[in-house]
This record gives C-alpha cells, structure tokens and sequence, in this order.
C-alpha cells in the first residue's frame, strides 16, 4: 500500500545560476516571472498568486539547488517526516527566520537517495502581497521539474512505493512521468534514465496556445536558443517548446495537459523508445537541450 500522506502540488524550484542580474533580466522578460524580493541570499520570483514559485541563487556551478513540495496538511507533513526516518534518512529543519523568508510554514528538507537532490517539504505557503501581473506571457503555474539520474528503475520504485507518487506514462528505458498523490497533473515531477545525476529541465504551463507561438518569435528576437520544439508530446498531449536560460539550463513552456481523477485513474502506458513517442510533429531535440545543471551536493545544501 502506498504511504498515507498526500501531496498539495509541486511547491518552488530553487536554481543556482552564474549571474543572479542576467538571469533575472532573463526570467522577468523573456519568460514572463515577476520578481518577489529575497529571502537571505536567495532571490524570489513568481508567477502566480503565491509567495514564490521561483528562486534564484548565485553559484559557481549553474543548475538544481532544491525542489520543494507543499503537502496537504500538517498532519500530512507529519506523516511524511516520520516515514523517512523510517527509510533511513535524516531530515533537516528549516531554520524559522528562513521559513519566514520564504513565506512557508514549518519546514524540512532531506536529500532524495537516487538523484542527489534536496527535496523541501512544508504544508502551507503565504499569498503574495500583490497580484500576479502577467507581462510577456499568461503563465498559469510552475508546472513540473525533471531530473536525470544513472539509478533510474531504483528512483521510479522508491518515488512510487515510499513518496506516494503515480506513474501517469512512461517511455521505455528513457522517462517516467510522476504526479505527486492526489494532484491531477499529468507530471509534476519527472525521472530521466541517463549516465549522470542532473536538472534535465524546468517547465512553466501558461494558458494560450498563442503564448506558445509569441515565446519562440521572443525568443528568436533576444537571441534564446530553442533546443526543442515547437512540437506536442504524446503522453501528456502538451504543446511544448524548450529553450535555454542564460547558463544553458533547459526551460520550456507548455500549453494543456491530461489531468487524472483522485478515484479510478487510467493505467500508465507505455512508449516506445523513440522519437515520435515525445513530440507528435516531428522536431528533433538539439544536442544542448538537457544538457546541462548539476544538482547542489548535500553537504552545500542542508548546512
């Protein structure tokens, strides 16, 4: 039986990045986040109604600092800490200042065992103070994180049978499509199959089609480099297009996506290894895209 506690939703993403005032120039007008201020070294970003759902920190290595999810409830909060002492691992408080910061309620982090990345819970997150004013593009929410990782099949059985994720779909040998319990994305969360522990990349859901087509005419005006796309991705039916930020992380956009019932679910299909199971159109991914993002070692993170 899976464990008990439920998810809310994917909470932020944390990226280290080289130029905090590039990347920030970057992610207000290319992408379309508003800035939020900052907490301690870490600047804020949103694109919602939320406090935050983007930080940017400033490293010598580009790439994944944390990924933080919001459960449902406290008690679900509760329930989760204790399973992972169970598994093993050792949780870390999140001092109360930074929780302040980050305008989260109690709140711990532990390092995730088959991709190395550090993975924030906490059960609540403040509104902003100010309404979200869409700019470039009508972004509707932080969508979903990928990670590559060399334990692949570990990572999927341990998402699954210990952190109450779903499998939605899966392209054989390459990807595995996750929704956190009992949130009805198709994927909130993702695990590439690769020979090395990395950030394969973030997405933002906005809520036109035409944000879609105006991004990429953006993006070829500043420069931006599409690796990917535009094209439309089988398993979730979304119109993607993937470009890189100013460290060459991989960001894309995407426009609608299956939604599953808490009671009753399809099955997972699964795909086969080859290029018409990840875009419908035809397109051909560049070799940049995913190529880049190291995840922030632990001993960085919880100190």
């Amino acid at each position: 039986m899976p464990p008990e506690f439920r998810y809310r939703r994917l909470g932020y993403v944390a990226l280290n990045v080289t130029d905090v005032d590039r990347s920030r120039e970057f992610y207000t007008t290319i992408v379309g986040l508003q800035a939020a201020g900052r907490a301690g070294d870490e600047h804020l970003f949103r694109c919602s109604a939320r406090h935050h759902d983007v930080i940017l920190h400033r490293s010598a290595t580009p790439g994944l600092r944390r990924v933080a999810w919001e459960m449902e409830s406290q008690r679900d909060l509760a329930l989760l800490r204790a399973h992972v002492e169970m598994l093993g691992l050792t949780p870390v408080d999140v001092p109360a200042e930074t929780c302040a910061g980050l305008g989260v309620d109690a709140a711990f982090r532990v390092v995730e065992p088959h991709t190395g990345a550090t993975f924030e819970y906490f059960s609540a997150m403040a509104a902003a103070a100010e309404p979200y004013e869409p700019t470039v593009a009508r972004i509707a929410r932080l969508g979903h994180v990928v990670l590559q990782t060399d334990a692949h099949a570990a990572a999927e059985r341990y998402f699954i049978d210990q952190l109450n994720f779903r499998a939605s779909d899966r392209i054989e040998g390459a990807v595995t499509f996750l929704r956190c319990f009992p949130n009805p994305l198709h994927h909130s969360f993702g695990l590439s199959n690769g020979a090395h522990r990395r950030l394969h990349h973030v997405n933002f859901m906005v809520t036109d089609i035409d944000d879609i087509g105006r991004g990429l005419h953006r993006m070829q005006r500043n420069g931006v480099r599409i690796v990917f796309g535009p094209g439309r991705h089988p398993p979730s039916e979304s119109i993607f297009l993937y470009f890189l930020d100013p460290d060459g992380l991989t960001v894309e956009y995407s426009f609608g996506m299956e939604e599953f019932p808490e009671v009753g679910p399809r099955a997972p299909r699964l795909l086969p290894k080859q290029l018409s199971s990840i875009d419908y159109w035809g397109s051909v991914p560049d070799p940049a895209f995913a190529a880049h993002g190291a995840i922030e070692q632990a001993e960085a993170e919880l100190t």
